[in-house]
Parts: structure tokens; C-alpha cells; sequence
């Protein structure tokens, strides 16, 4: 742990005792979280002059800014030593239109097109990359012990192009919850997949694309890195991006396969990587620039003279994806209301009514940088944690609330891996709610939020009102369940839109009821005699941390 670590917890808990002390007159038997202030930092966090909290941008510095005056202004104390801020340096690239990656295979050479048949990026911080490398298929690159699953087995990747499917292995008759069943594994993740890649010291990896797959149409991955993608500083993948199906379809075919057919095989365990006797030219540019963001921690000191030694987190990313050049557009800024000025505005209204009434454990309120460049402010979290992982019993996260109305039930997906579960249900029914269904989790939501890296890292975690997240309309709304419903579904034509704005006549009665419940089931780990536990047999309670 670092030395600001250990600096920020001898502060908290030589703080503990006489906070404890002063707040606990007159306070209310339970915190209570109030619409007026979660109103008020939402639609500011939303507003255009903060220009959609890009990162590396300076809507993220003012967004930063804000947090730090507001915690202190509320009472939290100081979470990263003397100050609110951990830094996260990270790197950004943008690849240059001179980039490209040609293949030689079966007597001639196939050139993809950047932006409509092929795009990618650079991972290792270096301007310049220029490579030759023989071509690999490795079916869906995943190894996993626990599925007894090896696409690797056998093979050496080392400086080798990889060309792999996303998603994992289909259930089968035999095996009907192979890989998670119907649900998505982390394995099936592209982030999984370049991570493997690079552990493994292959040259690069491509993703081969197809809408149903990946659960999106080609315009995501091409949108999305035509813009500046970060990293965390360090070791990464030389190349990593996306094969559009119709061009891997064609490389396969000038190699003598079929992809159709290699795809099948790739379906059967003990699959064997095949060597597509193709030779990748590889060469990127990229405008790299060193970028140092913020994680934002305000901490709520425990009472109990042992167990304020432990911590619960309360985690809500600031950042969305800013503002680009209008380009004659009239709109050029994502404010990224639902997603996630929601979560951050809700963090500071329970963070208000926490510290009225400390728990037993210490409470961490945390606003992760970088979520929406692959989780990154929650990794560099986990990496150098503000408090020991050993000692944080759990990571409840907040990510696109509920904005239409009061429901009947709360989504707790992810929560049934751990006995958060048990908690969750308790405080539901203190609440008069109930668990919203168990739904199996098709595009893998549980992988795509910051408490992904806290359950990685051995932290039980799970991201609270995950219906909402997900946009999948199965909360029970209280009024007029149809239409609010039909509201709720309709966000996914405005997630990642500049259209997902703040709007005065919002209900956040809802988003209180989901920010209330998240503070109810926080102060019920943390005023618990012992920690939350992973379900036996979990592969994320295997974790030692």
C-alpha cells in the first residue's frame, strides 16, 4: 500500500473517535437521503458548461473541481492523504490516418480499409509501431481452468498476430450452462481478450465483428476509436481494434478456409489454434500525449475502535465522453446525464446524509475516473488502493439511475455471486421492495462497470439498480408502470447520445429510492459483525486479496 494510504487512514481513524462523538447527538436513527441536493449536482454535472466531463478534457478537470469543494463542503473528510484527488496517469492515443495493416496470404495482399473495414488502436505508448508477424486464429482466445477450456493449449502466441471471435463458448444440450449459459462470462469480453493477448506476448490482436455477437452494429467500434482511446500508463498491445466480418470472411477465404466452418470447430473443446499461413504488415501512427486524471475519495470514518478498520465503498465514475469538434453539428457535447451525473450526483446526497450518522465501518464515497475508456480510474483504484483490499468489505456501484418514477422492486444483479444477496434482500424488504428477477445478464452488464475491478480484486461488489443499467424496462414501476416503463426502455436510443441530457421534470423520486436503498444496504455491511462473502465455488472468490 502506498505511503498517502497509509497517511489517509491514520488520519481517518485518529479523526474517528471525536467525529464520532460530535455527530452522534441529535442524529437521525437512519440516514436519509433528500431529492433537493441530488437535483441540484445532477443538473449542474449535466450542464453544458462542463462540456460532458470528457476525459483528458477540461470539463473533467471542472468536474473534479467540483466534486473536491463539494466533499469538503459536506463534512467527508480527505480520502487520498491531505487531499481528495488519487491520480491516474494514463496515456492517450488517437491513430493517424497513415496507420495500416495489410495481409499477404495466398499469393496476394489484402488491404483493409481504416474506419470501414478494419480499425484498431495502440496500447504500448510509442508514436511509431511497424511490424511484420505470421496470422493466428485461436477461436474465441479464452483460457479458463475452470471450463476446462484452452483455445492456447499447444501454442506458442508470442509475436504473433491474433485473430479471435468475441463472446464465449455456446451453451450446448450436454452442457446447458457452459460458460455462463445464456448469460455472458468475462472471457467473452473484448477487454478479457486483450488482456490474454498481452499476457501471453502476442503482437497484436483483432476482433473479428458481427452485430449479434457483439450486441452492437459496426458503428461503435469504428466511432469509438476514431476517437482518443486511453490506457493505463505501463505495457500494453502493440495493436489492438476489430476485423468487420465481410473482411475477415475474405482474409479466411484467400488462407483456403471457411470462417463459418472454423468457427464451428471453434466451438468443440480442445480446439487447436489454427496457423492461417498469412503474414500481418503492420504499421501505426498514433498522437500520444501523457494524461493525468482523478479518482475523487471522501471518507466517512467508522465508530466501532475495531471494525473502523474496515470499509465499505460507495463508487459512482464522473466522467463521460466530453466534447468533440461541432463540425457543423449543433450539438457537440455528451453530457451524459443519466450516464453518469446520475451516480455522481447521488454519491454526494448520501454522502450528505452519511456523515449526520457514521456507521460502525468506515464509509468510502469514490468517483472513479475514466470509466467509459474500460473501467480504467477503478483499476488504477484496485492497483493502489486508498484502503487495504483485505479490509474493504464491498463495493456497491451506482451507473445510470433510475429517472422515471418510484418502483415496486430494486435490480441486484451480480449480488446473488456473494452474500450481499442476503443483505440486499433484507434491506429490500425493510423497504417494502422487492428484488427485482434474475434475468440472465446477455451482454454481460456485470463486466461493464467500475465494480467489475473491485470483484476482480477479491472485493465483493455488484452495481446496484442494474435494470436500469442495463435498460432491459424490468423494474415494477408504482405509477403507471407502462408508460414509465416504456421510458425506461427508451434510453438506449440516448445512451452514449449527445442527447442524453438532464430534463427539470424528471421523477427522481426513484433515484432517491435507488440512492436510499444503496445507502440502506451499505450501512447494513457495514454495521454487520463480519464481512460479506463470496458464494463457494464463485471463480471471483478465489481471489486472495
Amino acid at each position: 500500500m502506498r505511503r498517502v494510504s497509509a497517511l489517509a487512514i491514520g488520519l481517518v481513524l485518529a479523526s474517528a473517535p471525536a467525529l464520532a462523538q460530535k455527530r452522534a447527538a441529535g442524529a437521525a436513527a437512519t440516514p436519509t437521503v433528500a431529492e433537493a441536493p441530488l437535483r441540484a449536482h445532477l443538473s449542474f454535472l449535466a450542464d453544458d458548461m462542463l462540456e460532458g466531463r470528457g476525459t483528458g478534457q477540461r470539463g473533467g478537470e471542472l468536474a473534479v473541481r467540483y466534486l473536491e469543494t463539494q466533499a469538503a463542503a459536506i463534512g467527508l473528510l480527505p480520502g487520498a492523504g491531505k487531499g481528495y484527488r488519487q491520480s491516474v496517469k494514463m496515456v492517450g492515443t488517437r491513430t493517424l490516418p497513415t496507420s495500416a495493416v495489410s495481409f499477404a496470404v495466398g499469393g496476394k495482399t489484402l488491404a483493409p480499409k481504416l474506419g470501414t473495414e478494419i480499425v484498431f488502436n495502440n496500447a504500448s505508448g510509442k508514436p511509431t509501431v511497424r511490424f511484420d508477424a505470421p496470422v493466428l486464429f485461436v477461436g474465441y482466445g479464452i483460457s479458463a481452468e475452470d471450463e476446462h477450456w484452452d483455445d492456447y493449449q499447444g501454442v506458442d502466441v508470442k509475436g504473433k498476430l491474433l485473430i479471435m471471435m468475441v463472446n464465449d463458448p455456446k451453451p450446448t444440450a450436454a452442457e446447458p450452462n457452459r460458460f455462463g449459459g445464456k448469460s455472458l462470462t468475462y472471457p467473452g469480453r473484448w477487454m478479457y481478450k486483450y488482456e490474454e493477448a498481452l499476457r501471453r506476448g502476442a503482437a497484436g490482436v483483432l476482433l473479428i465483428h458481427t452485430t449479434e455477437s457483439s450486441s452492437y452494429p459496426w458503428s461503435v467500434p469504428a466511432n469509438g476509436m476514431s476517437k482518443e482511446q486511453f490506457h493505463l500508463a505501463g505495457p500494453g498491445n502493440a495493436l489492438q481494434g476489430w476485423l468487420q466480418e465481410d473482411t475477415a470472411r475474405a482474409l479466411f477465404a484467400a488462407a483456403g478456409h471457411d470462417l463459418d466452418a472454423l468457427r464451428a470447430r471453434a466451438e468443440v473443446r480442445g480446439f487447436k489454434a489454427l496457423d492461417l499461413n498469412a503474414r500481418a504488415s503492420v504499421a501505426v501512427d498514433s498522437a500520444i500525449r501523457p494524461v493525468e486524471q482523478f479518482n475523487v475519495a471522501g471518507i466517512v470514518p467508522g465508530t466501532d475502535s475495531k471494525l473502523r478498520e474496515q470499509a465499505v465503498i460507495y463508487s459512482a465514475h464522473w466522467d463521460h465522453l466530453g466534447i468533440d469538434s461541432a463540425d457543423g453539428k449543433p450539438d457537440h457535447i455528451w453530457n451524459g446525464a443519466v450516464d453518469n451525473a446520475s451516480g455522481t450526483a447521488a454519491l454526494l446526497a448520501m454522502a450528505q446524509a452519511a456523515v449526520r450518522q457514521p456507521a460502525r465501518r468506515t464509509q468510502i464515497f469514490l468517483w472513479p475516473c475514466a470509466e467509459e475508456q474500460g473501467l480504467i480510474g477503478s483499476l488504477g483504484y484496485v492497483r493502489e488502493p486508498l484502503w487495504p483490499l483485505a479490509k474493504t468489505a464491498a463495493d456497491l456501484n451506482l451507473d445510470s439511475m433510475n429517472f422515471v418514477g418510484v418502483t415496486r422492486d430494486i435490480g441486484v444483479a451480480g449480488a446473488e455471486r456473494s452474500s450481499l444477496h442476503a443483505s440486499a434482500a433484507k434491506v429490500a424488504r425493510a423497504m417494502g421492495l422487492r428484488l427485482a428477477p434474475s434475468t440472465p445478464d446477455l451482454g454481460g452488464a456485470y463486466f461493464r462497470a467500475d465494480h467489475f475491478n473491485f470483484a476482480k480484486a477479491g472485493v465483493p461488489a455488484f452495481n446496484v439498480g442494474s435494470a436500469v443499467f442495463s435498460g432491459d424496462g424490468s423494474f415494477e414501476f408504482d405509477h403507471d408502470h407502462g408508460t414509465s416503463s416504456a421510458r425506461m426502455v427508451g434510453f438506449k436510443d440516448h445512451y452514449h447520445q449527445v442527447s442524453d441530457e438532464y430534463n427539470p421534470a424528471w421523477d427522481l423520486r426513484g433515484m432517491v429510492q435507488q440512492a436510499q436503498f444503496t445507502l440502506n444496504l451499505g450501512y447494513e455491511v457495514a454495521n454487520a459483525a463480519a464481512m460479506p462473502t463470496w458464494n463457494k465455488g464463485d471463480p471471483l472468490g478465489k481471489v486472495k486479496r
